[in-house]
């Protein structure tokens, strides 16, 4: 598979215990659901959703980052199971496809078991593997102990904080940088 293949056909991915496919319009309430918790939401950068409308929004920019090429978000299903129970993204692909940045969210009933870290370790082998991507990046909340965690049980490193980078919620807030290299993942590892 090549970055063509990619945003030609959605690639499903599939786990021991999960299937990781296209979000579909089927999803929204199940997307409104996770994105509306302010637990789930609380190192977002942005705050939960508030009505089933603003979860149509984020669909429809979802669906017009795949068309734009720019990103492919993944819908979190227990295997043999149509609910979705979170997502996670590969993004913000420089131009030639080289690297990029990931992101995730998971409905708080399934937080503690594991879930995510199968997720992102079938999205990061992909990367790695099928977009032949050299480098993935992450930047969250450095008080999200459960998403660094998360990052550093994967392998990425941590490189750095950029000051007062975005604003939310009345002030300004710095972001937390972490990578991974393509020589440096090994999915075993998480």
């Amino acid at each position: 598979m090549s970055i063509e293949a990619a945003f030609a056909q959605f690639p499903e991915l599939t786990t021991e215990r999960l299937s990781l496919r296209q979000i579909q319009p089927g999803d929204i309430e199940a997307l409104f659901a996770i994105m509306s918790d302010a637990e789930v939401m609380k190192y977002y950068g942005r705050p939960p959703l508030q009505s089933i409308e603003e979860a149509r929004i984020v669909f429809a920019k979802i669906q017009q980052r795949y068309k734009q090429r720019s990103g492919l978000r993944w819908g979190i299903t227990l295997r043999g199971e149509e609910r979705l129970i979170g997502s996670c993204t590969t993004n913000n692909f420089d131009p030639d496809y080289n690297h990029a940045e990931v992101g995730y969210e998971l409905d708080r009933a399934f937080w503690g078991q594991g879930i995510m870290t199968e997720a992102m370790t079938a999205v990061l082998t992909y990367c790695f593997t099928e977009l032949g991507l050299h480098r993935v990046e992450a930047n969250i909340d450095i008080v999200n102990e459960r998403s660094k965690g998360l990052l550093l049980k994967l392998g990425f490193s941590y490189e750095g904080r950029l000051r007062e980078r975005f604003f939310f919620q009345g002030r300004f807030e710095d972001e937390y940088y972490f990578g991974l290299l393509k020589d440096e993942w090994h999915p075993n590892q998480a």
